[in-house]
This record gives structure tokens, C-alpha cells and sequence, in this order.
């Protein structure tokens, strides 16, 4: 198991090496081999999780001393955590939904009147805050449970 979390590490390694070759010689990425590099090591690094997810799980699935001392989880509750989940989830993509037209449209207008930065800051915060409300109300919610 170890090996595949290696073999991922190694992946993200890879990419975050390319993505530095990338920014600093840009002459370098019209090379023939570059691209099938890439998509190799992205190939690898989809094929080790996949695998990771399917050896994992079973190992998950054998543990039968875990799942006696933890106690009994009902479908009940399992819903209910998910039920927790899900205003976290719905307000984090509403945020980065919100935030990626206004980080764009305030770099444009930070290239013309840099002096109100501080607006922009405060539309981005205003964004931003819709995924602290999601966060609020599901530790609200968790206490319920």
C-alpha cells in the first residue's frame, strides 16, 4: 500500500517540477517530449490513486476489529452526517464560483486605478464569506447530531 502512495507522491512531485520548468524556461516546453512527459506522469499518478481507492477499500472492508471497538454507526446517523456535509460543500463551490469572476475583474480594474485596492479586497471578503457561513452552520448542525 505503501508503494502506491509513493508512486502518487512522486506524481505530484513531477507536476509541481514541470510547472517550475514551465515558469522559469519557457523555451524548454516547445521540446518533443515534453508533452508526453506530462501526460504520462499524469497517467501514473490517476492510475496509482485508482488503485489506491480499490486496495484501500478492501483493506477498509477486512478491518473487522476497528468496526467493533468504534461502535455501530446506524443509516440514521449516516445521513445525517452527510446532511452535515453538504451546506460546506454547496457554500465552498458558491464561493469559488463568486470568487473567480471578482478576482478577475479586480485585477482588471487594479491595472487602471490601483488606489482601490482596498474595494476590491472587500468584494473578494464579501465572497469568501459565503463559504464561512456554509462552515457555521455545519458545525451548528453537528452539534445537533
Amino acid at each position: 500500500m505503501y508503494w502506491l502512495i509513493a508512486v502518487m507522491t512522486l506524481g505530484i512531485a513531477g507536476i509541481i517540477i514541470t510547472g517550475v520548468i514551465m515558469e522559469m524556461q519557457p523555451a524548454k516546453v516547445s521540446k518533443p517530449w515534453f508533452k508526453p512527459t506530462i501526460g504520462i506522469n499524469l497517467l501514473v499518478f490517476v492510475a496509482a490513486q485508482a488503485a489506491l481507492i480499490f486496495m484501500g477499500a478492501n483493506e477498509v472492508m477486512a478491518a473487522t476489529e476497528v468496526a467493533e471497538a468504534g461502535g455501530e454507526i446506524s443509516i440514521g446517523l449516516g445521513l445525517g452526517i452527510i446532511g452535515v456535509g453538504i451546506p460546506t460543500a454547496l457554500s465552498t463551490i458558491g464561493a469559488g464560483i463568486a470568487v473567480g469572476p471578482i478576482g478577475a475583474a479586480s485585477l482588471a480594474v487594479l491595472a487602471e486605478k490601483p488606489e482601490i485596492f482596498g474595494r476590491t479586497l472587500i468584494y473578494l471578503g464579501l465572497a469568501e464569506g459565503i463559504a464561512i457561513y456554509g462552515l457555521v452552520m455545519s458545525i451548528l448542525l453537528l452539534d445537533k447530531i
